[in-house]
C-alpha cells in the first residue's frame, strides 16, 4: 500500500472515530493558517489505524498543539506514522 492510500485509510478512520480527543486531524489546506509547532513520530506493531490515531493524539496533545496533519504512514508488519503538530 502506498503512502497516499494509506494517508486516505487513516483520515478515512479518524472521520468514523467515536472517541474525543484534545487535537484535531486537519487537511493540508486547513494547516496553511496555523503555526507549525514541529513534528512526531510514531511506530507500533500490530496496531490498527485507530490505535495510531489515538497515539497521534496523545503526542500532539502533550506537545500542547491543538491539531496534527498525517504527513507520513507506513504499513505492513510494524506500523509508523509522522504527524506535523499546529497551533
Amino acid at each position: 500500500m502506498n503512502i497516499k492510500s494509506t494517508v486516505a485509510t487513516l483520515s478515512i478512520l479518524s472521520a468514523l472515530s467515536f472517541g474525543a480527543f484534545a487535537a484535531d486531524s486537519i487537511s493540508a489546506d486547513q494547516a496553511q493558517s496555523r503555526q507549525s509547532l514541529g513534528t512526531v513520530s510514531i511506530g507500533a506493531v500490530a496496531s490498527s489505524p485507530m490505535d495510531m490515531r489515538a497515539e497521534l493524539n496523545k503526542k500532539a496533545e502533550e506537545q500542547g498543539a491543538s491539531s496534527y496533519r498525517i504527513i507520513e504512514a507506513r504499513t505492513g508488519d510494524n506500523w509508523h506514522a509522522t504527524a506535523e503538530l499546529y497551533k
